[in-house]
């Protein structure tokens, strides 16, 4: 089995922990985004499906 051989140095962890906090932001930010403009009707390439069935009741 693999083991490391040195022990990884606390700026390296913290480095990579920025990293992975960083990038839950970034996909945090882009579905809120995503959410406001499907909410407000501006939504571009992205399908939403409206309920048609009120208007087709017959």
């Amino acid at each position: 089995m693999a083991v490391p051989k040195k022990k990884t140095s606390k700026s390296k962890r913290n480095q990579r922990h920025a990293v992975w906090k960083a990038k839950a932001a970034t996909a945090a930010q882009r579905a809120l985004s995503l959410g406001k403009s499907v909410l407000s009707g501006r939504a571009q390439g992205f399908v939403y499906p409206m309920d048609e069935e009120e208007g087709d009741e017959e």
